[in-house]
Order: C-alpha cells, then structure tokens, then sequence
C-alpha cells in the first residue's frame, strides 16, 4: 500500500523558514515526478513546484521562485520543501503528491497524496 506522508509544518513570523518532508512507503516512484500543492481556507488546490524523481528539471509556480526549493533524497525516498522567506500570504496546508500523468501542475493529475500539513506564517 503506498502512503505518502507529510512532516514539518508549524507556525512561523514573516521573514522566517520551514522545510516540509514527504516521506514515501510502499514504492519508490523511479520514473514519474512528484509535486507539492497548497491550499488555503476559502481556496483551491494550487501547484507549488515539482521535481523528477529519476532527475531533471524542476519546476516552480511564478510566486515561489527564489524563496522555495524542491529536492529528493532518494536513501529515503523523500522529498522535501525548502521554504525561506515565508510571507502570510503562503499560510495554507502543503500536501504531496506522487505518479504524476500528463500535465503535473494540475493536481488532477496525480494518484498518490498526503495527509497534508498546516503552515501558519504571522505578520
């Protein structure tokens, strides 16, 4: 059974940081990408970035780029979100997604999710 689960989340002032980790059992997901997504109260879903797990390019929604970092770990089969800078406007549960097919800043096209873990950013 796959199980995607995630740690590190928390409450942090503006200007502060966090580093999410999605921890991965049940497989390994060597040829596909995983993603982070985040939803705030009253919102959808929204991608955040995303990394191939086999190596590659990652990619970044416009208003994370310099202040959020995706990288894997593949001794644990996770992958973590590096987040610096944090604004309030980025408090929202963080979850991770993996399998990803067709186009994967859509969540729509993952499989696999996580639980989900709450940042809180206070001003």
């Amino acid at each position: 059974q796959v199980q995607l689960v995630e740690s590190g989340g928390g409450l942090v002032q503006a200007g502060g940081s966090l580093r999410l980790s999605c921890a991965a059992s049940g497989r390994t997901f060597r040829r596909t990408i995983r993603g982070w997504f985040r939803q705030a109260p009253g919102k959808e879903r929204e991608f955040v970035a995303h990394i191939p797990w086999s190596g590659g390019t990652t990619y970044y929604t416009d208003y994370v780029k310099g202040r959020l970092t995706i990288s894997r770990e593949y001794a644990k089969n996770t992958v973590y979100l590096q987040m610096n800078s944090l604004k309030p406007e980025d408090t929202a549960v963080y979850y991770c997604a993996a399998d990803c097919s067709g186009d994967c800043r859509r969540s729509e096209a993952y499989t696999y999710w996580g639980q989900g873990t709450q940042v809180t950013v206070s001003s």
